[in-house]
């Protein structure tokens, strides 16, 4: 476990330059640690980012300087098999993960609420946060609720904001609970475990193994909330040690389940009957069932439920229209990164194959050959780009018309020339987007940049 006094005089290194890393190095610098961030790719824009004077940068590989240091930070993402890091097991240089480093510097009597899942994570915690947030506000307490995680800002950041008597809303990746042993949520949820990222985890045991961590340390008196119809889901509750709540749209769940959909309203078992948010598609009933389990779990009242679900808007590149322009929709779902994402996107439209799909980035080590069904009953054509192109050529093949572009310029190109009304033009990628961009947020801000600027050039040209 992280404890910042027995390190007390110890040099940090912290492994990644990414956001979590200097998140990192920033609190601990505060804390009156120096730091070492030590970043493996070449980087030139260091001098754009404003670092404490007690923290140190190297690019460009890892030097000897990294094993002087006393303890590592991990950032999430990297490689558990990394040479570095097995070096540093070899010499008993203990390595502990951004999440675990962070939440060690926060008050203990606070609440954590921590949600994971393959797909669905991101709008689920934001509409728990928002639910908390309102709960807060109607109590009047001064009590903060602070949202972070891989939605967006590192639990380092939060960190120094953090308060007793605070919630803290986290959406937690597998790469975040890999590294995390003593992580210990109060309110955690799992919405569902489907293949993705098994190039880093070795497969889907150790995926799956890095989910179960979200409630691995969890005691009888805490709440895990888990998909009822998720088979895996339902396995791992058998090793939960605290109240277990179950949500399904599914008619054959496998989990006794404490809300169903009605068509209309989530219907409780407890006697609550609450609207769903105005969001497309069933996986987003399934991501309002799960935050408002938590919500309820935490004694929020079902009416302030409501009033956060009655004004609550889509997520920003999680299948977000965004333009429409001669008949033709354009829809943004960047943060579709694995299979099964893009597969939830597919299955919120009608079955009228009037989709061009834009597929492709960095291959996570699934097989493509899943999506051919639906691709089949949606799609009129599929845009490859990226480095996953010639895999998903080779799978996909004489299942569905397809176009290689290389490029998400060239696929917005091919398709707003060749879309005609009626047609929506979906960025749904199934691949990380790191061949080509920052991440799916660059990847989703591009597509609706080259889209936009089409649209306005159309339009200013047909005003001549």
């Amino acid at each position: 476990m992280f404890n910042s006094q027995k390190l007390k005089g110890r040099k940090a290194c912290v492994l990644g330059f990414g956001k979590s890393g200097r998140a990192a190095a920033s609190l601990l610098a505060a804390h009156g640690f120096e730091v070492l961030i030590s970043e493996e790719a070449p980087m030139d824009n260091i001098g754009s980012f404003v670092l404490p004077a007690s923290v140190t940068v190297e690019t460009g590989g890892h030097t000897d300087r990294i094993f002087e240091c006393g303890f590592w930070i991990k950032s999430p993402g990297i490689f558990p098999q990394n040479p570095v890091l097995l070096e540093a097991k070899e010499r008993g240089i203990p390595v502990f993960s951004e999440l675990e480093m962070a939440l060690a510097f926060m008050p203990k009597n606070i609440r954590v609420f921590a949600v994971t899942g393959t797909n669905g994570k991101t709008t689920t915690t934001a509409l728990l946060g928002e639910i908390l947030k309102e709960d807060a506000s109607r109590e009047n307490k001064g009590r903060q609720v602070h949202i972070c995680g891989n939605i967006g800002s590192p639990a380092s950041l939060c960190a120094p904001l953090v308060k007793k008597g605070d919630d803290l809303v986290i959406e937690v990746s597998s790469y975040q609970l890999e590294d995390s042993t003593y992580f210990r949520p109060q309110f955690a949820c799992i919405l569902n475990i489907t293949p993705d990222h098994l190039d880093h985890h070795g497969g889907m045991k150790g995926y799956i193994k890095a989910k179960a961590k979200v409630f691995k340390n969890q005691r009888a008196g805490d709440v895990l909330v888990v998909n009822g119809a998720d088979a895996v889901c339902a396995q791992l509750v058998e090793k939960a040690k605290g109240k277990v709540l179950a949500f399904s749209t599914h008619p054959k769940h496998l989990l006794r389940t404490d809300v169903f959909f009605d068509g209309d309203e989530l219907i409780f078992s407890e006697g609550h009957q609450i609207r769903p948010p105005h969001l497309k598609g069933i996986h987003n009933i399934e991501n309002a069932m799960a935050a408002a389990l938590m919500a309820l779990a935490a004694a929020v009242p079902a009416e302030t439920i409501q009033r956060v679900f009655d004004r609550f808007e889509a997520m920003e590149h999680r299948i977000e229209q965004f333009a429409y322009h001669r008949g033709v929709t354009y829809v943004n779902d960047s943060k579709a990164t694995n299979l099964d994402s893009t597969i939830t996107a597919l299955k919120s439209f009608e079955k009228s194959r009037n989709l061009w799909l834009i597929l492709g980035g960095r291959d996570k080590g699934a097989s493509y050959e899943g999506l051919i069904p639906y691709l089949k009953d949606y799609c009129k054509r599929v845009l490859t780009i990226g480095e996953a192109m010639n895999k998903i050529e080779a799978e996909l093949h004489n299942s569905v018309e397809l176009m290689r572009c290389v490029t998400l310029e060239q696929a917005v190109k091919t398709a707003m020339d060749g879309a005609v009304r009626g047609d929506v033009v979906l960025l749904s990628p199934a691949c990380s987007s790191f061949d080509q961009f920052k991440d799916f947020e660059h990847r989703g801000k591009v597509f609706k940049q080259l889209v936009n600027a089409r649209i306005f050039k159309e339009r200013m040209d047909g005003d001549k």
